[in-house]
């Protein structure tokens, strides 16, 4: 193993402490590269070519596995899985460990599956154990710094389109996001959302009654069935009572119900700052009333904006005074 160029008194302990945009046609797919060159299998005699020299043009990802292990059988689609996401910033190279045990040995690997970052021809960083999906996208994150993978900048512009008004187009393009990633939620949730916006409840419904109660309990999909229901909502008001309904609530204030129709017909008239305020008024009124309705209806419109949505923000915050004071 001579022939290896790093120093492995140098390399991370995986058992310690760690030291240490692509131009999319709209409707287009993100383009990746291809799989084989991505993700390989690799031995001692190639280990050279596969990651030392490869780490010098791109991050290579190295996860040290054992055939007589389980963990390392259910952990590897998942590395292989986002590796593939992130478009060809990075590679994966797999070791097995009982074939190649110089290897593990020199680079201290005290359990499998471990996973080793490699950058300009040297470890740089690396991770032991199972690790969840979020972890590892982490991991990833780090490595690649600012660059964002195909699939993300697919996403962004798929968003903008939604944003905008766009929801034919948006679907098109979660549709075609799927197409090369079905496991991508962000992308399934993203595609509720745009056939939502569409008005084809039925179609967005049977989506969402073909998942798992698993999957529908996860938080982008949960995100978009909230968005659903709000649109169902919102097409059933008559937002010409909106001034109607804000007459009545002025006259009566405790009218928890009218104040409800009122902010469901201010929100299905965009002016969704107003419903939000009303909502709260509800929740510091009677926070209980009608089965914590008003709570409810803000938490879907939270839900629908976004946990990172200025307006999320700012009510969360009046939300919790109100529930704590």
């Amino acid at each position: 193993m001579s022939d290896i160029i790093f120093d492995p008194n140098k390399a991370p302990n995986p058992g310690g402490a760690m030291t240490a945009p692509l131009d999319m046609g709209i409707g287009a797919a993100p383009q990746v590269a291809p799989t084989g060159d991505l993700i390989k299998d690799t031995d001692t005699n190639n280990f050279v070519a596969d990651v030392i020299e490869a780490s010098q043009t791109v991050p290579v990802l190295v996860d040290f596995w054992s055939p007589r292990s389980d963990a390392c059988k259910k952990f590897i689609p998942l590395l292989e899985q986002l590796a593939k996401r992130a478009g060809g910033l990075i590679k994966l190279a797999k070791v097995d460990v009982d074939a190649n045990p110089e290897l593990a040995q020199q680079l201290r690997v005290q359990s499998v599956p471990t996973v080793f970052a490699f950058q300009g021809g040297r470890p740089v960083d690396a991770i032991a154990g199972v690790q969840g999906e979020a972890q590892l996208q982490s991991f990833i994150d780090k490595l690649i710094g600012d660059a964002k993978p195909p699939i993300e900048a697919a996403m962004d512009q798929a968003a903008e389109m939604l944003n905008s008004g766009d929801a034919a187009q948006a679907e098109d393009l979660y549709t075609a996001i799927l197409g090369q990633d079905p496991a991508y939620m962000p992308a399934l949730a993203g595609m509720i959302r745009a056939i939502a916006a569409l008005g084809a409840f039925d179609r967005a419904l049977d989506i969402i009654e073909n998942l798992d109660t698993k999957t529908r309990n996860l938080p982008d999909i949960s995100q978009a069935i909230s968005a659903l229901e709000l649109a169902q909502q919102s097409a059933d008001v008559d937002t010409s009572a909106t001034d109607a309904l804000d007459a009545q609530v002025a006259a009566e204030p405790q009218n928890l119900q009218a104040r409800l129709d009122l902010a469901q017909a201010l929100f299905a008239a965009a002016r969704t700052e107003d419903a939000i305020d009303h909502l709260l008024e509800i929740v510091r009124l009677d926070r209980d009333w009608n089965e914590a309705a008003g709570r409810k209806q803000l938490i879907k419109i939270f839900d629908a904006l976004g946990t990172s949505d200025p307006l999320t923000v700012e009510a969360r915050k009046r939300l919790s005074a109100v529930l704590f004071s």
